[in-house]
């Protein structure tokens, strides 16, 4: 894959330049700030980019803006933000349209670089990749769960513990059922939600995006 890294900091950038030769990937640019993440996103259109959230000048949302901007230009563009913050406000614009080609991950959440390869991976093929963690802060915050209209308040229950980054066997230890009648309500909401079987790889995510989209 051709890949963008886009980090401020030396020593992780150059990591994760090396992990991903390692893995028989290209690196076809680095960046260290917002204005340079823009211009080297729309300029090379990699196939995936690894965008840290907070980077100079301002070191705020720099790098999650730019990630924004270039997918307004380019639709679809993969990107997946890899950071210690959570942005609500632009994590949810992020992810508005699908969550098509989008993920998400706390650097302190990734310990296994297959695991993050994989997940790069599926990025880079149009697919979704979130870390429960983030999904637990977005759901930490702001005015509390969403109801989707259509879903009862059971499946509505499943979801929202969906979104914690449960299974389908803890979900049913939470809410002391089999796990089996929690396999009837996500195929169910999934039905009520428009998921098809054919998105099976990613139906647990895209559930929870519409649940964090409201």
């Amino acid at each position: 894959m051709r890949i963008l890294i886009a980090e401020d900091l030396y020593l992780l950038r150059d990591g994760l330049c090396r992990l991903l030769e390692a893995y028989g990937h290209e690196i076809v640019a680095t960046a260290t700030t917002g204005p340079e993440t823009l211009a080297a996103l729309l300029e090379h259109r990699p196939e995936v980019s690894v965008v840290d959230v907070r980077m100079p000048p301002a070191q705020s949302d720099e790098g999650l803006r730019a990630a924004l901007a270039a997918r307004k230009e380019v639709p679809g563009l993969p990107v997946l933000i890899l950071s210690q913050h959570v942005e609500r406000l632009y994590a949810g614009e992020l992810l508005a349209d699908g969550g098509r080609g989008v993920g998400y991950f706390l650097k302190e959440s990734v310990f296994d670089a297959d695991q993050f390869v994989d997940a790069l991976e599926r990025v880079a093929a149009g697919g979704t990749a979130m870390d429960p963690a983030v999904i637990t802060r977005l759901l930490s915050t702001g005015d509390g769960p969403r109801r989707l209209a259509g879903l009862t308040g059971r499946e509505h229950e499943v979801l929202a513990l969906m979104a914690e980054g449960l299974s389908n066997q803890a979900i049913g230890r939470r809410l002391f059922l089999s796990e089996s009648a929690i396999g009837k309500y996500t195929t169910s909401m999934f039905g009520k939600l428009g998921l098809t079987d054919d998105e099976e790889g990613n139906r647990r995510v895209l559930a929870v995006l519409r649940y964090l989209n409201g």
